[in-house]
């Protein structure tokens, strides 16, 4: 039964949610991590730009990081956890999305939830030279959704090398979790995440605008709305429905075969209760699941001023320690 008793608590002067969320995101700096860029091409004509890091100890264990919704390689969640990481003697691969390096995508598809053809891409593309002898995965939020997926849509296809995955806040249940996003409370959130969508859109019309308008997008207020208009029809799903349906992860959990850590905050105002499958850990042996009291979303502040954060050292002490010792 892998549903993990957790100890974490944040500090007290983060004390609720939305300030775990907001000032993390909004105010850490990690200078410290300094990358190397790679570009490679995909097969269907686009590209995907990876940021490398390595450790100062010469290893052949790489950690490769997904960010989440709007996200890249240089938001501080990625950063912090690549320092960590390199620290504990990992290199380092963390890619960003289509469309999330600074450039926009040749292509008229962007990302999605369901996107595990570009991560196995990566995948694949970091074991080519035959260096790295064991793989992990870390992700965020949609990066974890899609980390999920690849590892539970099609286990038999997943490299021997991946050994372990840790994913954090994670709308494993996307339908359930877009209507939390709707309420009131999030509304900020929202505009943040319609902004930043619509800046790439315009673009995207810019390159192409044959394929798509942007009229009547400031009527856009869910993200129901703009997945029915723009995520669905451009990705090849009916609508938001059939889009939120295939891509959740939750049901391909019972699937995964590697020991794999999901921590989602019971505080974290973009999880809906469907979002916590306490059944799917209980029923799979090396599906682990914490639900910490605090955290927010992407948060997890053990200490701010010292720049320390639960998320990267569960995540280290996960990938280097006997999953089989995990509490119960």
């Amino acid at each position: 039964m892998p549903v993990v008793k957790s100890l974490y608590r944040a500090p007290l002067y983060f004390f609720n949610g939305h300030i775990q969320t907001i000032i993390p995101a909004l105010f850490r700096e990690v200078p410290e991590v300094l990358y190397q860029r790679e570009r490679i091409n995909t097969p269907d004509g686009d590209f995907l730009d990876l940021d490398w890091s390595k450790s100062k100890i010469p290893t052949k264990k790489l950690v490769i990081l997904s960010h989440g919704l709007e996200g890249d390689a240089s938001r501080p969640y990625i950063k912090g956890m690549v320092k960590a990481m390199n620290a504990a003697g990992f290199d380092t691969l963390a890619w960003n999305f289509r469309s999330c390096s600074g450039e926009p995508n040749k292509l008229l598809r962007s990302y999605h939830m369901g996107a595990t053809d570009d991560l196995d891409l990566v995948v694949q593309y970091s074991l080519q030279p035959g260096y790295y002898q064991e793989l992990y995965l870390v992700g965020f939020s949609m990066g974890g959704n899609i980390t999920l997926n690849y590892l539970g849509q099609k286990p038999e296809q997943v490299p021997e090398q991946v050994k372990k995955a840790v994913v954090f806040s994670v709308p494993c249940h996307i339908n359930s979790a877009s209507r939390k996003m709707a309420q009131l409370e999030n509304r900020v959130y929202m505009q943040r995440f319609l902004k930043s969508l619509r800046k790439k859109l315009t673009d995207k019309v810019s390159l192409m605008p044959a394929t798509m308008t942007l009229d009547g997008f400031h009527q856009l207020r869910t993200f129901p709305e703009f997945d029915n208009r723009y995520t669905a029809p451009i990705h090849g799903f009916k609508d938001a429905h059939d889009y939120y349906s295939k891509c959740s992860s939750r049901q391909y959990l019972p699937n995964i075969r590697i020991p794999t850590l999901l921590v989602n905050a019971q505080n974290d105002p973009f999880l809906s209760p469907e979002c916590f499958p306490v059944a799917e850990a209980e029923a799979n042996p090396v599906f682990f699941l914490e639900m910490p009291v605090d955290g927010g979303h992407v948060g997890f502040v053990e200490n701010y001023y010292r720049n320390l954060y639960y998320s990267e050292r569960r995540a280290v002490a996960f990938f280097t320690q006997d999953y089989k010792n995990e509490s119960h």
